[in-house]
C-alpha cells in the first residue's frame, strides 16, 4: 500500500478483499522487492519444476497449493506479482531470476 500512495506517475488502485486471509510473512528483502512488481515469496529446494504466480487474495491459495504439491514431492516456487507493469520494467537478469525461462 505504501508504494501505491507514493506513486506519482500513474493511477493506482487499492483493492481490498473481504475474505479472512492469513498475512504472509515476508523478509525485508522481499518487502523491498515489492517495488519491482514481482518477487519470490516461497522457493523450492533446488531448481523449481513449476512456478505459481499470484497476486492479492490468491497469494494465500498459491502458498497452500505449493505446500500440498511440495508434500507430494514437487519442487514449487511461489511468486507474488502485485504489478506486471513494474515487473516488465525490470532488467532481464531480475526477471530471469524470478521467472527462469527454462521452467515451463
Amino acid at each position: 500500500w505504501k508504494l501505491a500512495i507514493e506513486r506519482k506517475d500513474a493511477p493506482t488502485a487499492l483493492i481490498f478483499s473481504r475474505q479472512n486471509l492469513a498475512q504472509q510473512p515476508r523478509s525485508a528483502e522481499q518487502v523491498a522487492d515489492i517495488a519491482k512488481g514481482a518477487y519470490i515469496l516461497k522457493d523450492s529446494e533446488g531448481k523449481p519444476e513449476l512456478i505459481l504466480i499470484a497476486t492479492g487474495s490468491e497469494v494465500e491459495l498459491a502458498v497452500k497449493a505449493a505446500e500440498q504439491l511440495t508434500a507430494e514431492g514437487k519442487k514449487v516456487r511461489v511468486v507474488s506479482m502485485p504489478s506486471t507493469d513494474a515487473f516488465d520494467k525490470q532488467d532481464a537478469a531480475y526477471r530471469e531470476a524470478v521467472l527462469p525461462s527454462d521452467v515451463t
